[in-house]
């Protein structure tokens, strides 16, 4: 029997038993979203390998708990990379996971989520039933792009076993660079920058400094570098530590809930010293203790949302919540997906 074979029988018998379950690759994303109790933990982890990988295509597909590192290896030997940067964890994040949870690096606004890569998927509905998307639709969720819908579903939606998606050739040349700014200065530079056609592929405040990455052909990065530093005294930095470090989400560790803004990129949230401000000003980092209903305001504000992202209590809301009709659509494709309910009720909202 096949590990797929033997997962369908697994969610065969969650149903037949009304048992709900956990769904679990390696544990990476275990700190999102809330804390539930009583399930069946239904295991990926082993679930592995490339399925197939297409160079000239820029197309790969792979198992679910295929690890974000051997992908990587794979890609590097055909100088290709996965543009959306998503973190590692230490080498154990896997793919299916990255969807779920729709993590993304410092690339994020120009290479794009993992959400804007995904071509298709093979999932497990909430009947035992085996589907691939996009090709085989499902009635009651036609309409709908069942594959990126799985982003940031944190596995409610199903149990996804195989992710195809897009790579990219790696740039030529990239370099680094720094100017003391304070943040808000910072938000306002980024956002002239990036209205630019320098190739940027990160932008990043942090503890008083502007980052910059510059990412591209050889002769575009040289140009644009000189230029900056003619411009804005910006000077050339060792930055890949720096660099790995933001996109393994290192640089606010503490003990205190730790919370992420997604919101407009020019808006002025509050800071403190220990603040990240990244994607060009969309993506903000804030450690402290603070309330959620608190933060919501202020991200809607900002034309965003909110969400804790590590510590603080993981049995109440943990993400901002939707409007009325967005909740209505969501319960109406929870039900379509897992109509008894048994794929990690509750790990995204509590009403879910």
């Amino acid at each position: 029997m096949d590990k797929t074979t033997q997962l369908v029988a697994q969610v065969e018998h969650a149903i037949a038993t009304g048992q709900p379950l956990s769904i679990r690759g390696n544990g990476t994303k275990a700190h999102l979203g809330r804390t539930t109790s009583g399930l069946t933990s239904l295991d990926l982890s082993e679930h592995t390998g490339i399925v197939s990988y297409q160079p000239v295509e820029l197309v790969m597909t792979a198992r679910a708990g295929t690890r974000l590192d051997e992908i990587i290896a794979h890609l590097d030997e055909h100088n290709q990379m996965l543009p959306c940067e998503s973190p590692l964890f230490g080498g154990a994040a896997t793919i299916g996971g990255t969807l779920a949870s729709n993590v993304s690096g410092p690339a994020r606004p120009w290479g794009g989520s993992i959400r804007d890569l995904v071509l298709g998927t093979q999932l497990i509905n909430g009947q035992g039933e085996r589907l691939r998307f996009g090709g085989q639709v499902m009635k009651n969720v036609a309409g709908y792009d069942v594959s990126r819908l799985q982003a940031g579903a944190l596995g409610t939606l199903g149990v996804i076993t195989e992710v195809s998606f897009k790579v990219l050739p790696k740039p030529e040349a990239t370099t680094y660079l720094g100017l003391a700014l304070t943040a808000e200065d910072a938000v306002i530079l980024m956002s002239q920058l990036a209205g630019t056609s320098a190739p940027i592929s990160g932008a990043c405040w942090y503890a008083g400094q502007l980052h910059m990455r510059l990412s591209g052909a050889e002769a575009a990065v040289t140009q644009t570098m000189a230029q900056w530093q003619r411009d804005y005294t910006m000077t050339e930095e060792n930055g890949s530590q720096f660099w790995r470090s933001l996109r393994e989400q290192n640089l606010l560790l503490g003990a205190d809930p730790l919370w992420r803004f997604s919101v407009r990129s020019s808006a002025m949230l509050p800071h403190d010293a220990d603040s990240v401000i990244d994607w060009c000003g969309s993506q903000r980092w804030l450690r402290g203790e603070y309330e959620l209903e608190t933060l919501s305001l202020i991200a809607q504000e900002a034309g965003g949302s909110i969400a804790k992202w590590q510590g603080g209590d993981r049995q109440a809301e943990v993400f901002s919540q939707p409007n009325a009709v967005l909740k209505h659509l969501q319960r109406e494709v929870k039900h379509a997906l897992d109509p008894h309910g048994i794929f990690n009720p509750g790990r995204l909202y509590g009403w879910m």
